[in-house]
């Protein structure tokens, strides 16, 4: 049974990018390689750069995936495996891929401005402003958080094996980086040598060839992941960014196909019922497998990394289709399996019920990586690899992960603060300045403390809805830009519907048991979101009332924003 749900699972991702993505490219958006991109126009090698479309999905990739599809699921699935599996293949493929691939398109028409600063001539200055509130808090939040659970898993009692080959990778990245770019190397092939050496430095340290780091200072280890962060945001793309996150998507890639090919060859039985209506403690099934499953399936996050480094290197438009859907296609392949993997990964039944007995039981980020981690390893061992050597590989990648998303969004965040500067009238941006104002944002969620746990971790209730919050907006400015032209703006206006629904109904339930259980820094903040969520939704409505005053080519005359007119 578990066999046969994933094939249907992986015909539909091929159905979809086949001819949705065709339609979407062709007749919604209309890509046209005629057009030069920003890449071209405002190239620097900073942060404008053409780029290879295979080089570029590998960062675009890698810096979409993070934690987030393989923790959200692997809750989610406390309600059964039938309703995350749904929501995964058929999220991903009608909601998360054409938002990622819409805020590309709307981005790289619009000289690779973030979704936040393009909201201004969507919609208008105000809207543009609170979207730059909730994009900041966002963005902080979340990686403050991915500090703190990295920090963790390299501690003793963790993954401590996947310290050296994460930190060698970012060293194999700067190399690979120098080689191609300043002394003439083939990229692909120079990037596939350095990817053989981690995968090496991998297996060698897996099987015991070199003692795990016992370093058990998670402030220590947080500290040195700011750093990181600080230096990945300052230097050029081409130097570490790029190389890396190619080099990761590789290391993921052969994660992925052990995983798959382990689950196919193992053949397991669901350990899980299919539908679950009612765990013990958990929270209503509708919303909240929206908001849990989150980045398995949509994620606001990633149309700021759409339009925040991807847009500014892609080098045609038509690698859109690939970059922005496809990219999300991968993405939920890893949320597929990480339904499978904490559902079939299970011995028995019994195994299950005991993990998944309550909603307490299972919702804590290190449970969830540590099931993730497991039952993955469980499969790529079906296939006669060594479990200690399956679970290093799993650790590694998905820490190595972590660690692309949280150099990537350092970098989005400097340009968010650079962004909401330029509103206060500060144009000219020193990203020494930005960036280090960005690490100290997340280092505040990272080590600041209420009641001794940190402030990120503190305030993570409110990550899955402000991310879903960002999801939504960001298909709201892509449906009225596709309004505005006279496209089919239902391709992104139904499923901005969808989400807008569902994440202020998961919002104001969460409201409701902030200010039950006494949180009031929860509730307030909750509330400051869910008023902004409001006004932007209010500045979309009077925008569109305006078009039906005025024509919408005198309207974009006026804007002067993109250049697909």
């Amino acid at each position: 049974m578990a066999s046969i749900a994933a094939i249907v699972c992986l015909l539909l991702y091929v159905v979809g990018y086949r001819f949705y993505a065709g339609y979407l490219s062709r007749r919604v958006f209309a890509l046209s390689d005629e057009v030069e991109t920003p890449s071209h126009t405002y190239r620097d090698d900073v942060d404008f750069m053409p780029t290879n479309r295979y080089v570029l999905f590998g960062h675009h990739y890698a810096s979409i995936t993070g934690l987030s599809p393989m923790l959200g699921p692997a809750i989610a699935v406390i309600w059964g495996w039938l309703p995350g599996m749904i929501w995964v293949v058929f999220g991903a493929l009608l909601v998360g891929c054409v938002h990622d691939f819409s805020a590309l398109v709307m981005s790289m028409r619009a000289r690779g401005l973030s979704v936040g600063a393009i909201t201004e001539g969507i919609i208008g200055a105000r809207a543009k402003s609170m979207f730059h509130l909730i994009i900041f808090f966002g963005i902080a939040l979340a990686m403050g958080v991915f500090v703190s659970v990295i920090s963790t898993l390299f501690t003793p009692e963790f993954y401590p094996g996947a310290i050296v080959p994460s930190f060698a990778l970012m060293g194999i990245a700067g190399v690979v980086g120098v080689l191609v770019y300043k002394r003439g190397f083939a990229s692909i092939p120079t990037a596939v040598v350095g990817f053989l050496l981690t995968l090496a430095i991998v297996v060698y340290v897996s099987l015991g060839g070199i003692a795990p780091i016992a370093w058990d200072n998670r402030d220590g280890w947080g500290a040195l992941l700011l750093l990181y962060s600080l230096a990945a945001s300052i230097l050029p793309v081409w130097m570490l960014l790029q190389p890396r996150d190619f080099i990761n998507s590789l290391l993921l890639y052969v994660g992925v196909f052990l995983m798959y090919a382990g689950f196919f060859y193992l053949q397991p039985t669901f350990a899980s019922p299919a539908v679950v209506v009612a765990p013990e403690g958990a929270p209503p099934i509708f919303p909240f497998v929206f908001v849990v499953i989150a980045c398995g399936a949509v994620s606001g996050f990633h149309g700021l990394v759409s339009s925040g480094t991807t847009s500014k290197q892609i080098a045609r438009e038509s690698d859109a289709r690939m970059i922005g859907y496809g990219g999300m296609i991968g993405e939920s392949l890893l949320g597929l399996m990480a339904v499978l993997a904490c559902t079939a990964g299970f011995s028995t039944p019994g195994e299950w019920h005991q993990h998944y007995a309550s909603w307490g039981s299972a919702n804590s980020l290190g449970v969830k990586i540590g099931v993730f981690i497991e039952g993955s390893a469980n499969f790529v061992a079906a296939l006669g690899i060594p479990l200690e050597l399956a679970t290093g590989l799993i650790a590694v990648v998905v820490v190595s992960f972590a660690l692309t998303t949280l150099d990537s969004a350092t970098r989005l965040l400097r340009y968010n603060i650079a962004e909401m500067g330029a509103t206060l009238g500060m144009k000219n941006e020193n990203r020494f300045v930005t960036s280090a104002l960005a690490v100290l944002v997340i280092g505040f969620f990272a080590f600041y403390r209420v009641d001794g746990r940190p402030v990120g971790l503190a305030l993570w209730g409110l990550f899955g809805t402000t991310n879903q919050l960002l999801a939504s907006l960001t298909l709201l400015v892509a449906t009225i830009y596709l309004y505005q032209r006279g496209r089919n703006w239902l391709v992104t206006g139904v499923p901005m519907l969808l989400m807008t629904v569902t994440t202020l109904v998961a919002m104001v339930r969460n409201l409701a048991r902030f200010w039950d259980e006494g949180q009031t820094l929860l509730f307030s903040l909750g509330a400051l979101l869910l008023v902004l969520a409001f006004g932007i939704v209010a500045e979309g409505a009077r925008s569109i009332t305006a078009l039906r005053r005025d024509s919408a080519r005198e309207r974009l005359t006026n804007m002067a924003v993109f250049k697909d007119d």
